[in-house]
């Protein structure tokens, strides 16, 4: 007799329902997507024991006929596809067939359902996989489907179920997910008595965001889209691509990925390419180990997009993936160059990774291992010392005095300097007119008509506007400065280099000698003369302008170091933005170097000029504000 034989239709389901049914988050989604499917406006998520004694979901979409709700329990039996052909252009978020009757073998499964088309409605019972009832019953239009005792035949998946409150949070997650996703709809998710989330039909992304997450977080958003651009196919055709959401300010830092938020056509999904995509688009503005929150919709054909890749369908393919990751991170990025988003005083609470531990820091120098010196605290007086100097405790005002140490602004012309700026004026008495009322300026681009006052600690530039005060941290603003410069000569193959009397001899690793062999190219294109000498030895003869001599070998190191650990399967482009961001954090000014009002005015005005002068090449905060309105409030005037 022979080995090969058909599984029963019991054991069929239940292996099936491993694939789809992973925990009970996997339940709430297929049914969640089913009413959505369905038309439903009104969708309500009961929950027990997170999700193991109970899960019910009520909609008022279009409900079954009794014919169909029986066959609804088949293997491989929907409404949603007719021929192979239509597997190349699925527009519904269901169509497998075997979400319900996987669901119904490892559970006590109950569907109410009416459809209008009906004078009454249907109740089917089904126990592991078998039907005990199906019964007329009074309903009203739409789907109720109530699922109790998951696993309770499956004793071995039951036990692989994490805690309670962890499968409830998965559950939440994805209600919340498609809240977003849907803002014309409501959704509501209770948990025993308790009710997690009730939003109402709103008519923008934006009110549904504020519904579930508040006003605070809308701060710290950037709103964009819709961003459409076409593709033209060998074919002839026109595909039409659409972004639009919502990404964070480089200052909210996140250490995961869970606030990424990710629909293909309305789909919630988890894809590589897309994540890549958003990570490359924030490459440079935050740190690499930090993830912004998101909240992208991207629209196409649907035949540009094959869903049928994952049992649980939630990983997608792109018929021209190259395109669509190239649209999205162009599109974020872009959006951020645009809006030049500023950090504002005080930070948010989940700030997540201290300065210290960022790449190549400068801010180790010495700042953060000391206690603040107050006494070096000078505030110089621009237009002129003060009538009669004074001195408070632990408190100097001053004149800047000396010339900087390792920053060198004397070839910058005057014609650079602004006239006086503009004056923030000091009364007990009513505000000036358009103080209180002015519109607070959210953007970057008033840089450059900040007024320059002082320094703190000789490391960190205070200034005044209109719209706040203001705390620039000279090194990185300068090491932006000249990361654009660098990536711009990169671009033109324009490298300024500055010759040194000796050679400078260099030995490498094995990895950094294989990793020299690889990228000596682009560093060449750096401004970096270089040429073997030996064995595992190169001898360096040339280095861009800016370098001091003992940071042009801790700067080849820093380069070949990254490109053994991160960039071997980067691009050239990212290579080459790294290679700068090294040279510019060596090449920048210091903390602890004393300025005077020349050499402030001329460092906001080039970081004024900058495509992005929110954060340096490694994701650290250049600036940040205290607005008028935080003054105030501080004040007790509003």
């Amino acid at each position: 007799m022979g080995k090969i034989k058909v599984l029963p239709d019991a054991v069929a389901n239940q292996i099936a329902a491993g694939e789809v049914v992973e925990r009970p988050a996997s339940v709430v989604k297929e049914l969640l997507e089913n009413s959505l499917d369905a038309g439903s406006t009104d969708i309500r998520v009961e929950i027990e024991a997170g999700g193991r004694r109970l899960i019910r979901i009520t909609d008022n979409g279009s409900g079954m006929m009794r014919d169909d709700a029986m066959l609804a329990f088949e293997r491989h039996a929907t409404s949603k596809l007719s021929s192979v052909h239509d597997l190349e252009s699925i527009g519904t978020l269901g169509f497998r067939g075997e979400a319900l009757p996987s669901i119904g073998s490892v559970s006590r499964l109950t569907l109410e359902t009416h459809s209008r088309d009906e004078s009454s409605g249907t109740r089917v019972e089904i126990s592991g996989g078998k039907m005990i009832k199906c019964e007329d019953a009074g309903l009203a239009a739409g789907t109720i489907l109530t699922i109790r005792d998951l696993f309770f035949n499956v004793p071995a998946r039951k036990k692989f179920l994490r805690s309670e409150q962890t499968e409830l949070a998965h559950i939440a997650s994805l209600v919340t997910h498609y809240s977003l996703a849907h803002p014309d709809k409501s959704f509501e998710l209770h948990h025993g008595p308790s009710e997690l989330l009730r939003v109402t039909p709103v008519s923008t992304a934006l009110e549904r965001v504020f519904q579930v997450f508040g006003n605070r977080i809308l701060e710290d958003l950037v709103e964009f889209g819709p961003e459409t651009k076409s593709l033209s196919t060998p074919e002839g055709e026109q595909k039409k691509f659409s972004l639009s959401g919502f990404v964070s300010k480089p200052h909210i830092q996140k250490l995961n990925r869970n606030s990424i938020y990710l629909f293909v056509n309305g789909r919630l999904i988890r894809d590589k390419l897309l994540l890549h995509a958003l990570t490359s688009a924030y490459h440079n503005l935050i740190p690499p180990a930090c993830y912004p929150f998101a909240l992208l919709f991207l629209d196409c054909d649907f035949g540009e997009v094959d869903v049928n890749v994952h049992p649980s369908k939630t990983e997608v393919r792109f018929r021209h993936s190259s395109f669509v990751h190239d649209f999205v991170r162009d599109a974020v990025r872009g959006k951020l160059m645009e809006s030049k988003p500023v950090s504002s005083l005080p930070l948010p609470s989940y700030q997540t990774q201290p300065a210290s531990s960022l790449p190549f820091s400068e801010f180790t120098q010495r700042i953060e291992n000391t206690a603040p010196d107050y006494s070096e605290m000078v505030v110089p007086f621009p237009d002129g010392p003060p009538p009669e100097p004074r001195t408070l405790p632990n408190f100097r005002l001053d004149l800047p005095a000396g010339p900087p140490q390792r920053f060198d602004f004397n070839d910058v012309p005057q014609a650079t300097m602004p006239p006086a700026r503009m004056r923030i004026p000091d009364t007990h008495g009513p505000l000036p007119p358009g103080v209180a009322s002015a519109t607070e300026m959210e953007s970057m681009g008033s840089l450059g008509d900040l007024r320059p006052i002082g320094q703190i600690h000789n490391s960190f530039i205070i200034a005044a506007g209109r719209d706040g005060l203001w705390i620039i941290d000279q090194h990185v603003a300068h090491e932006r400065i000249l990361f654009e410069q660098v990536l711009r000569q990169f671009a033109r193959r324009e490298a300024q280099q500055q010759r040194l009397l000796m050679p400078m001899v260099m030995e490498l690793s094995v990895g950094q000698h294989l990793e020299y062999a690889r990228i000596a190219e682009e560093l060449a294109r750096a401004g970096f003369e270089t040429e073997p000498f030996g064995n595992r030895t190169i001898a360096i003869q040339a280095a861009p302008t800016g370098l001091g001599p003992g940071d042009i070998e801790k700067a080849i190191h820093e380069i070949l170091d990254i490109a053994e650990t991160e960039l071997r399967k980067s691009s050239v482009e990212d290579l080459r933005r790294n290679i700068a961001a090294s040279v510019a954090c060596r090449a920048a000014i210091k903390i602890n170097t004393p300025l005077d009002q020349q050499k402030m005015d001329y460092l906001l005005l080039e970081l004024a000029k900058c495509e992005y002068p929110m954060a340096c090449p490694h994701g650290r905060p250049i600036a940040l504000r205290y607005s008028t309105r935080d003054i105030l409030k501080g004040f007790h005037r509003i």
